[in-house]
């Protein structure tokens, strides 16, 4: 005979119907998988285009921004790049400022990559804004809180 405590169904329903992490996180992968289907032409998978999204910018980042904005770890960044960089899309230098930093930089053949890619990401993500009956600016705005 068990000791565990049993937690009723209804806490089950409950929490399937109103926890927010499950919902962001299927919502995530239904949309990750959508995004990947559709940048799969390119090359690209959706972390990709959004990682390498993250490194267009008019000087190269160094590697801690770039975590933060895409809520990682500074190793699971370093893993992300590996293949781009083995693509040769994405380029790690050394921090002028810093020696001990990194700067990423995306290569021109990175920048052509992207380039292929924003047309579809802009297409799907209009089809899917569109789809939506709640309003996208509203979602993305909520997310935004509990992401900081």
């Amino acid at each position: 005979m068990s000791n565990l405590p049993v937690i009723p169904y209804s806490t089950t329903i409950h929490v399937r119907d109103t926890c927010l992490c499950l919902h962001a996180q299927r919502a995530a992968r239904a949309l990750a998988r959508r995004f990947d289907m559709a940048l799969k032409p390119t090359g690209l998978t959706n972390q990709q285009f959004s990682l390498m999204m993250a490194l267009n910018r008019p000087e190269p980042p160094p590697m801690g921004p770039v975590a933060r904005l895409l809520a990682m770890d500074r190793t699971t960044l370093t893993a992300a790049l590996k293949p781009l960089s083995a693509r040769g899309w994405v380029s790690i230098e050394p921090d002028p400022k810093d020696k001990r930093g990194k700067r990423l930089r995306l290569t021109p053949e990175g920048s052509n990559a992207l380039a292929d890619a924003v047309p579809i990401w802009r297409d799907l993500h209009r089809v899917i804004e569109a789809g939506m009956e709640s309003d996208p600016s509203a979602l993305r705005r909520g997310l935004m809180e509990v992401s900081v």
